[in-house]
């Protein structure tokens, strides 16, 4: 972990495969074209067991491919209460991971836990390609997250 990091950041959903790691890369993305990449530290992770190890979904991976986001050597793990005291922020992507984020976490006292949408002009929940098989919602979803959370972040 970058110690010196101002923005500890960890993007969650249920198994760590489609749009938590999207958001990850997304992030990574925007921060290293803002030239503030040194100041955050950003991870995703699961709530789930199911995907532990396996690499990031294909469709995933193509979509992030498509807008030149490489996220190699990404494999799935499993959310940990240590990690509510790791991160600055942990974002989950829909409300069933932020109940699930809550549990494993034994609560929430610091306010740390939120939703990714809810940085943006619309809250609600990221759409879940593994269900509707659109990545492209998903992209737009997780991109417009992260660029608005960014730009709270750089305020």
């Amino acid at each position: 972990m970058n110690k010196g990091a101002k923005h500890k950041i960890l993007f969650v959903c249920h198994g760590n495969i489609c749009r938590s790691p999207m958001a990850e890369f997304v992030m990574k993305d925007l921060v290293k074209k803002a030239g503030v990449e040194e100041d955050f530290f950003i991870e995703s992770a699961a709530t789930s067991t199911e995907e532990i190890g396996n690499t990031v979904y294909p469709p995933a991976r193509r979509k992030l491919a498509e807008h030149n986001i490489n996220c190699a050597g990404k494999t799935a793990r499993q959310m940990t209460r240590s990690d509510y005291g790791r991160f600055d922020l942990l974002i989950g992507m829909d409300s069933r991971n932020i109940v699930n984020m809550r549990r494993i976490c034994g609560g929430d006292p610091a306010g740390k836990i939120v939703q990714l949408m809810d940085f943006t002009h619309r809250s609600g929940d990221v759409a879940d390609p593994w269900y509707t098989g659109d990545f492209e919602t998903t992209w737009q979803d997780v991109l417009e997250g992260c660029q608005a959370l960014l730009n709270v972040l750089l305020k």
